[in-house]
């Protein structure tokens, strides 16, 4: 479904990315584990379209992601993609359902269906009686599973995650795993997860590291 050919990428003088190659299956959990520095944020950028590769191509279905652009690059991260970072993003003036809902308000979809389906998810992930709370109002594991909520609203072929423990406690970072591994069950979701908690190699299909810009 994506594939990630001799990508590299510098800052300055650094090369933070040489030559990385990288396939990732529908369907399939991939962490990618690394220190911090080591370019496993920068490389889940570009694979996601956020940011450009210096050289190297992404493929999304053998088509380059460098072929789109403005508006239908948009159009294509918010339906194909969804986002999980360390920092929830939630937005504050926002109550749960509405926070879930956004991208897909932002699809065109009809704004019934899409509230039908948030509420469905808030429900999978326990959290159907905080859908008019407030993110303030909850604690860093909820927000974590609004979030998650949120990244499934448009159901993306792929999701990536950015240190997606990285604020949680060892409970909530347990939490969070299994409940990765139970959205891919359920949803045949595929995940590429970026991360320095090697715990994740538990339930990833394919595990990799990433040090001084290379993958091994």
């Amino acid at each position: 479904m994506l594939k990630a050919i001799n990508i590299s990428k510098k800052f300055g003088k650094i090369n933070v990315l040489n030559n990385i190659n990288l396939e990732v299956n529908k369907g399939s959990v991939v962490s990618i584990y690394g220190k911090s520095g080591a370019g496993k944020s920068t490389l889940l950028y570009i694979l996601s379209t956020l940011d450009e590769a210096d050289s190297g191509e992404v493929l999304y279905d053998n088509v380059s992601s460098t072929k789109l652009s403005g508006n239908k690059l948009s159009e294509f991260r918010n339906k194909r993609i969804g986002f999980i970072f360390q920092f929830h993003n939630l937005l504050e003036e926002f109550n749960v359902l509405e926070n879930v809902c956004v991208p897909g308000y932002v699809s065109k979809t009809k704004n019934s269906e899409v509230e039908a389906k948030a509420i469905e998810l808030l429900k999978i992930l326990d959290l159907s009686e905080r859908i008019t709370h407030k993110p303030s109002q909850l604690s860093g594991g909820e927000q974590q599973r609004v979030a998650i909520a949120r990244s499934l609203i448009n159901s993306p072929d792929i999701i990536f995650a950015d240190e997606p423990t990285g604020n949680l406690d060892e409970e909530n970072s347990k939490n969070f795993i299994d409940l990765i591994k139970k959205l891919n069950s359920k949803f045949d979701q595929t995940f590429v997860i970026v991360t320095h908690n090697k715990n994740f190699t538990k339930v990833s299909d394919f595990s990799y590291t990433i040090d001084k810009g290379k993958l091994s």
